[in-house]
């Protein structure tokens, strides 16, 4: 930094050393007369104070700033030079802080001694100036890490190569139980389980070849011989010659991390049983086979070597339950032994009080106290832990009882009992569905039987009664008013006889016994003759045929095949009412026939369009005079879906609707 210094004068030196040595020395060294000014000094001297000064002419301290070691500003006459030259006593290394003319700041050494003349008069100093700025920021350096790692919630332990520990901070006493005394001196497998010691030599092997390794879990064993759960960091210790001498180990204590993962990992396992449980019970509707599941997977849920479902079916002495499902175990294990009875034991669950859960149930103060077994009877199933939750139904009644058993005592935990009751709670819900859907079936064969019956009886009578409308009908001249209406008496007989050839169809339906009768014939001759009689009975509207076809053969039942168009066409016109047209369409797509049929009437509002193809479902808000039972076109679709086919409708409320049906060409029947 700055010049190279003008040569000083040897003659300064005479007492202490030959100039030559001095002026390499790596040391700063310079001399000053008794009144400071700079005499003489050498190359390390300019790089110190960062300027060359001019011998004889600069004081020592020109354009420097010096401070104690704590950093405040130190007073001239106090400096180390300015002492010796007022009390003529050397100096013995006395630390100093410098500033340079370049705001460049140094710890400093400073030992300056007196120079005399022959007569012991003070004629000067020598300085020698040592900068100790590496070693001191060294030791802030290692001081910061020592307080770090005293002060780190981290075990931080270091070993040389022989896996020798050589130091220990707080953190790994409260971790391991060891203080540094005990255990700074040891081999670090003090800290190893046994079937681990493998693992220090690899980590060894890692760190002689420099490795750094990161994160890795393993057990590792304290003073008392627990063994705890760690992640080990650990890098390689280098001494100034860049050589590997040992190694540092960051040790965090992960066992409570590891018990979150393992309870988040449960949690999220047990939710997700949970959930697959609860679609799978609730897609059933047989109850017996609901609870047949719901006891299969509590069972193997809390880990009982067996569970079982008892129903709360109370006989004539208003004690008794059925046993409904069991799980881990023969039917014939509980069978023989009868039904239980309503003893201390069972009475909690059934009467809904709340959840029994016993370590050991042959210690508890309500089991044994019934005759005639005072306990569990011979060759009963060995129960020692016992838990038992009761499964209500929605109105809130208990409707019976989950039990579960082990041979082993205290199987059973809070856990448990919580999971079982989540599903329990599912079950619950899928019963109650399950018993709607039963008494929903019942309730429709029910209905179904009495169509049946109703439409079979209504048949006879209404058949006799057309047939003597019909002879009334014939024996009336033309022109007496009667006989117009005897015919118009006639067509409502015929409407009726329709509707109960509906009904009927509709009880063949459920009961898989429509007839169909397969044959082939020309269907577009057969939809043009109908055309003409829709055309004489529904005179409201025009209604128009539209298809190139001359003739095409198709193996069907053309009688049903003819109840669909008929139906649709009916509809049509029926549910058009403002309209004058229905447009019959036909034709071959894909090898398939095609027929629509279009009305300009009302149209069905778009969340209606699946709908109106269910049993006895009638559009809604329609006129009071729109008649109908709403079975038509559930006939039709069963028609349809017989022959392989497909009906859908497409509508625009407001505008009008279009009914079509596919059937497939050359494909054979059922």
């Amino acid at each position: 930094m700055g010049e190279e210094p003008l040569p000083a004068p040897k003659a300064a030196f005479n007492n202490i050393a030959t100039w030559d040595l001095l002026e390499d020395l790596p040391v700063a060294v310079y001399t000053c007369d008794k009144h400071g000014y700079v005499t003489s000094f050498n190359k390390a001297a300019v790089k110190l104070w960062g300027k060359t000064l001019e011998a004889n002419k600069d004081k020592w301290y020109i354009n420097w700033q010096i401070f104690n070691i704590d950093g405040t500003p130190l007073n001239l006459e106090e400096t180390p030079t300015a002492r010796v030259l007022k009390y003529g006593k050397a100096v013995k290394q006395q630390e100093i802080l410098i500033k340079r003319p370049n705001g460049s700041i140094s710890y400093i050494l400073s030992n300056p001694k007196p120079l005399f003349d022959e007569s012991g008069q003070l004629t000067g100093v020598v300085n020698t100036l040592i900068d100790i700025t590496e070693q001191k920021n060294a030791e802030a350096k290692q001081g910061m890490l020592a307080s770090i790692i005293e002060s780190s919630e981290d075990a931080i332990v270091s070993k040389n190569l022989d896996g020798i520990i050589t130091s220990w901070n707080n953190a790994a006493q409260r971790l391991f139980g060891y203080t540094d005394e005990e255990i700074i001196g040891k081999h670090i497998t003090t800290l190893i389980p046994e079937d681990r010691y493998d693992e220090e030599e690899l980590i060894i092997s890692k760190i002689r070849a420099n490795e750094r390794i990161e994160h890795f879990e393993t057990i590792r064993k304290t003073k008392s011989g627990e063994e705890i759960q760690i992640s080990l960091t650990i890098s390689p210790i280098m001494n100034k010659a860049n050589k590997v001498i040992g190694a540092s180990k960051i040790i965090r204590d992960i066992g409570k991390q590891k018990k979150a993962e393992d309870r988040l990992q449960q949690y999220a396992e047990r939710l997700e049983i949970l959930n697959s449980i609860g679609q799978v019970i609730s897609a059933e509707l047989d109850i017996q086979s609901i609870l047949q599941k719901v006891t299969d997977s509590t069972t193997q849920l809390c880990g009982a070597q067996f569970g079982a479902f008892f129903h709360n079916l109370v006989n004539e002495q208003g004690e008794s339950y059925m046993l409904f499902t069991l799980s881990g175990a023969p039917r014939e294990a509980f069978e023989k032994f009868g039904m239980p009875r309503n003893t201390a034991v069972f009475h909690p669950t059934f009467s809904g009080e709340g959840t029994v859960r016993v370590d050991d149930i042959t210690k508890d103060p309500r089991y044994g106290k019934n005759a005639p077994h005072f306990g569990k009877p011979a060759g009963h199933l060995p129960v020692v832990s016992y838990l038992a939750v009761p499964v209500r139904g929605k109105s809130g009644e208990v409707i019976g009882g989950l039990f579960f058993g082990h041979e082993q005592p205290a199987r059973f935990t809070k856990e448990h009992e919580q999971l079982v009751l989540a599903v329990a709670a599912q079950a619950s819900v899928a019963l109650d569905n399950a018993k709607l859907y039963e008494d929903i079936k019942q309730l429709n064969e029910k209905k179904d039987e009495f169509i049946g019956l109703a439409s079979h009886e209504l048949k006879t009578p209404v058949t006799s009664l057309k047939g003597y409308l019909q002879i009334i009908a014939r024996n009336l001249p033309a022109e007496d008013r009667n006989k117009l209406l005897a015919n118009r008496a006639l067509e409502q007989v015929s409407k009726l006889t329709t509707l109960i050839s509906d009904l009927l169809d509709v009880t063949k339906i459920q009961t898989g016994k429509l007839p169909f009768t397969y044959a082939d014939y020309d269907i577009i001759k057969s939809i043009t003759d109908l055309r003409e009689i829709l055309q004489q009975t529904e005179s409201s509207h025009q209604i128009i045929l539209n298809y190139p076809l001359e003739r095409l053969i198709i193996h069907a039942d053309s009688q049903r095949i003819e109840q669909v168009i008929i139906n649709l066409v009916t509809n049509a016109v029926k549910y058009s009412p403002k309209g004058d047209r229905v447009i019959i369409t036909g034709a071959v797509i894909n090898n398939k026939l095609r027929i629509s049929v279009q009305d300009f009437g009302i149209g069905i509002q778009p969340d209606q369009l699946e709908r109106v193809f269910s049993r006895f479902y009638r559009v809604e808000n329609l006129a009071s005079h729109m008649s109908g039972l709403g079975i038509g076109l559930y006939i039709c679709q069963e028609i349809v879906n017989r022959h392989q086919g497909r009906l859908w409708v497409e509508s625009t409320y407001g505008e009008g609707s279009t009914f079509y049906f596919e059937l497939p060409l050359n494909t054979p029947t059922n």
